[in-house]
């Protein structure tokens, strides 16, 4: 969130009025419950809110530690759906142990609010660290390993979190991953077989066009999802091929203006090649998000474990490289201009072998084998002081009155006949 403050109006009760959103080095301002104690817990600031709940910082008084406690929107807990969902993201959450997911320590209710205290994490959304920017490979391997380990962990008990995206991805200032918001998870059975309940499309306020179509987390949604059909594990990897694809390239794999367009997109467009966006990507990047945002889950990775494994496996080979070959492999050229590259090279060779063998053909050609007298002069006077040029094809000789010496400026030259060339200038003698 930016530093600075933005009106925002809260729900109409006795308790709230126009507020403002400040960053988490502000307090939140006429908000009741900053300084209040929740249990054991004594709130000191508010760190955010959305339409999935409100978070505000805290000290556990019992242990000494900072936690954050997230609150069910004012007016949201007489709503039946929101209250399930809300619950759902703690229960989920509270099952899983992974240094990549945030931590759910308890559930309570407060004055009929139900909240519930998770790990505080300090960092950034994902999508704040790109803001159009790609990542180099190396960082988009440490964060893509983290991320497919903590769906891997997430899978293992069950849990499909159905809403990964760079929002739900929490980057902390050790540059490590935490994925956060398992509101919208479902439970289906560790095998991989699906449950019943529909897909949820969430909505971010941040994300709306000027005509009200939200579009944020639709453009991460797997075609499944889309169909309304019954998802299970290989959800949440199309889901990291779309989040994988903008930390390569630094844009969305399906932007759209509308809901509308993103759908069409997600179900029967490819996404524009990663290299045509950035050439130096390894082509096995490349490979690894083809095979996570393939359309039918049959095609995709069947496992996050699979995904990371590929992932794990090329940055070892990356790292294992010396430093000049592994730039090289980073910047491997797309196969489209290696083709060119290689034809120029061969056109290039093919020239200079003619005119090498151009320059050769007559010096390679062999001498006569006998002597040959070639008239060249038919004077009255003199012609002296013969001499061949280098190439054995001229003649040069001074000409002169008989009885005068010669001079200089008289030199004269002559071309052998037929073009020929002498073999030596001891086979051409003055008549």
């Amino acid at each position: 969130m930016a530093d600075g403050f933005y009106p925002q109006i809260l729900p109409k009760t006795p308790n709230y009025y126009i507020c403002y959103i400040c960053n988490v080095q502000h307090a939140w301002r006429e908000c009741p419950l900053i300084g209040q104690s929740v249990s054991h817990y004594r709130i000191v600031e508010k760190l955010g809110g959305g339409g999935m709940g409100v978070v505000y910082g805290a000290e556990d008084t019992r242990l000494g530690r900072r936690v954050a406690l997230k609150f069910l929107p004012e007016g949201s807990s007489r709503d039946r759906a929101a209250l399930q969902r809300f619950l759902r993201e703690g229960r989920a959450a509270s099952a899983l142990n992974h240094p990549n997911i945030c931590t759910v320590h308890d559930i309570g209710e407060h004055e009929g609010r139900p909240f519930f205290v998770m790990e505080l994490v300090r960092g950034e959304q994902l999508g704040e660290c790109i803001s159009g920017r790609p990542f180099s490979t190396d960082r988009l391997l440490h964060l893509g390993i983290q991320i497919a380990d903590a769906l891997r962990a997430a899978h293992s008990e069950g849990i499909v979190h159905r809403d990964i995206k760079p929002s739900n991805i929490i980057v902390t200032k050790e540059g490590n991953v935490k994925v956060v918001d398992f509101g919208l998870a479902k439970l289906v059975r560790p095998s991989g077989g699906a449950g019943s309940e529909a897909p949820t499309v969430g909505w971010e306020e941040r994300d709306l066009t000027a005509s009200g179509a939200a579009v944020g987390t639709v453009s991460y949604m797997s075609p499944e999802q889309v169909r309304g059909q019954d998802v299970d594990f290989r959800t949440d990897i199309f889901s990291l091929g779309a989040v994988l694809y903008e930390m390569a390239t630094g844009r969305r794999a399906f932007p759209a203006n509308t809901v509308g367009i993103a759908f069409e997109a997600i179900l029967n467009r490819a996404p524009v090649s990663p290299i045509e966006l950035r050439p130096d990507l390894p082509e096995e990047v490349e490979r690894i998000i083809n095979k996570a945002l393939e359309k039918d889950p049959d095609l995709r990775y069947q496992s996050a474990a699979d995904l990371r494994t590929d992932l794990k496996r090329l940055r070892r080979d990356t790292e294992s490289r010396p430093s000049g070959e592994r730039r090289g492999a980073v910047a491997a050229p797309s196969p489209r201009r290696s083709k060119a590259l290689y034809g120029a090279v061969a056109l290039a060779l093919v020239a200079l072998v003619a005119g090498a063998l151009t320059l050769l053909r007559d010096r390679l050609e062999p001498p006569p084998t006998r002597s040959e007298w070639v008239r060249l002069t038919d004077f009255t006077d003199s012609a002296t002081s013969p001499a061949l040029s280098p190439d054995g094809r001229m003649l040069t000789f001074l000409r002169g009155a008989p009885g005068r010496l010669p001079r200089r400026d008289r030199s004269m030259s002559r071309c052998c006949p037929t073009g020929r060339r002498f073999s030596s200038p001891t086979t051409t003698r003055r008549r």
